[in-house]
């Protein structure tokens, strides 16, 4: 193996770390809720979450797979490619959950004024765990997909838990402490 060679996989897996941490951070932009649904649900019960994601996750995935190259005609292939997709993003939008999860775990204080911030820390500390070899992406991202598959779909049809176990949000975030009014002005100072 040449440096060329090295370099190629070094960056093909920095490139798939990126897309992971880009994919979760706008899963939890644009459903916060569902994802810290996820996380609580992973945080509770992660072994029945996973072997739920299991027996959903891989059989959707080997039907869509199955059917995109086995199909007869070009129609039910870009279905089963369709369906084999739409499974990973799923996948990928679920483990998201796992990911703040991970970031709860990793207290800041930019929390309160940037919740984000623990979906950007877990998901790198996520990805990381991919890149080692035989074990990581085979086993650990399996494992990490399955879990968000199934979490996803746990909270699809389960009833919202009344108490969040995940640090709160803040109260109105930076759109509220921009309405928030200002101090009053300081008093004059007078020099005797």
């Amino acid at each position: 193996m040449n440096l060329a060679d090295v370099f190629t996989f070094l960056f093909v897996i920095l490139g798939f770390l990126i897309v992971f941490v880009g994919y979760w951070l706008m899963a939890v932009g644009l459903w916060p809720g569902r994802v810290e649904r996820c996380a609580e649900q992973l945080g509770r019960a992660p072994v029945r979450t996973t072997l739920v994601g299991l027996v959903s996750f891989v059989p959707l995935v080997v039907i869509g797979l199955s059917m995109g190259t086995k199909a007869p005609n070009g129609f039910l292939k870009v279905v089963g490619l369709g369906l084999a997709l739409g499974t990973l993003f799923v996948a990928l939008f679920g483990s998201a959950g796992l990911a703040l999860r991970i970031g709860c775990g990793l207290k800041s204080v930019r929390d309160e004024q940037e919740p984000w911030r623990r979906v950007l820390r877990g998901g790198i500390v996520l990805g990381l765990t991919f890149v080692l070899p035989f074990l990581g992406t085979p086993v650990l991202m399996a494992l990490a997909f399955c879990g968000g598959f199934g979490a996803l779909v746990w909270t699809l049809f389960a009833k919202p838990s009344p108490q969040s176990q995940l640090a709160p949000a803040p109260a109105g975030g930076p759109v509220a402490a921009m309405n928030a009014p200002a101090p009053p002005p300081p008093l004059p100072v007078t020099v005797p």
